[in-house]
């Protein structure tokens, strides 16, 4: 699963957790995620200022 960072504040959506405050359970893909949501944390950005996290290669076998 893939993690998405908020420039402006640093938040991070992992999509293995989700959010379930804003509504996404654990497992709800980026892609699920409405094109008009914003940033939980600082309101300000909204899921199009999103960057993809790198996630190192060996991480799957941790």
């Amino acid at each position: 699963m893939s993690e998405f960072r908020c420039p402006g504040c640093g938040y991070v959506y992992d999509e293995t957790v989700g959010n379930e405050r804003e509504g996404f359970p654990p497992g709800t893909p980026w892609a699920s995620v409405p094109d008009d949501w914003t940033c939980p944390d600082c309101a300000v950005r909204d899921k199009v200022d999103f960057e993809p996290v790198a996630v190192p290669a060996d991480a799957d076998s941790r």
